[in-house]
């Protein structure tokens, strides 16, 4: 885990590494300003205001205690500004960066689509011979048609590759200062006292009465002892 690091960084480096970024920003505002503030990132990425830019998730909850969060992924160096829209007028809290290598998911995924590319050449070499049988061409067919799908899927991973790799992943929290939050948790505390103390009031006569018997039954059994010692000691 590497803090406060470079939104802009390389996604490769001179070891061959290629690396696919994502980082977390959390910012502290004001509870009226986060709505607004989700708002103008949502606005920001939709604009390509900062470069390429795909919302991927935003979220919002409201009350006491007001937050909202954000995952976009962005051209690399859209990631600096982004915070600092994220942060104005705010205080930045925790912040990190990690980077995954994914060279060699690369390499295995580029080694399997020359695989299946030049198995599919042979495919198709043997299905243009006259002399197939029907039931040679039947499973050539399904052979093929399985081939193709694996090439595909092969793609598609290989393009979700690239794209790790040529823009990242930014995670913006948003929520209310510390001080808010207190000042909110001590007056839904006065809010709720009748309802804590009506609950705490139904507890204790609840224990009360399933004591209420095993008390009884102790102070008789006292009392009797207390009889019988006394009579014990007269004798």
């Amino acid at each position: 885990m590497v803090h406060s690091a470079r939104g802009g960084a390389q996604t490769d480096n001179a070891d061959g590494a290629l690396l696919a970024y994502e980082h977390s920003v959390g910012v502290q505002l004001d509870g009226a300003m986060i709505v607004p503030r989700l708002q103008a990132i949502q606005a920001a990425c939709s604009e390509a205001r900062f470069g390429t830019c795909v919302l991927i998730e935003a979220q919002q909850s409201a009350g006491e205690r007001p937050s909202a969060r954000a995952v976009l992924r962005m051209a690399p160096a859209g990631i600096e500004p982004m915070i600092a829209l994220a942060g104005e007028g705010g205080e930045a809290g925790e912040r990190s960066t990690r980077a995954e290598d994914l060279a060699v998911v690369v390499r295995d995924n580029t080694t399997e689509q020359d695989r299946l590319t030049k198995e599919m050449a042979r495919l198709q070499a043997f299905e243009a011979r006259p002399d197939l049988s029907v039931a040679d061409m039947i499973a050539l067919s399904e052979r093929i048609a399985a081939t193709e799908a694996q090439i595909e899927a092969a793609r598609r991973d290989g393009a979700q590759h690239r794209r790790r790799i040529e823009t990242q992943l930014l995670t913006v929290e948003l929520r209310a200062r510390n001080g808010e939050q207190g000042r909110s948790e001590i007056g839904a505390a006065f809010r709720e006292f009748g309802s804590t103390l009506a609950t705490g009031t139904a507890w204790t006569i609840r224990v009360s009465a399933f004591l209420l018997p095993l008390a009884i039954v102790c102070i008789a059994l006292f009392a009797l002892l207390r009889a019988w010692w006394r009579r014990r000691r007269r004798g």
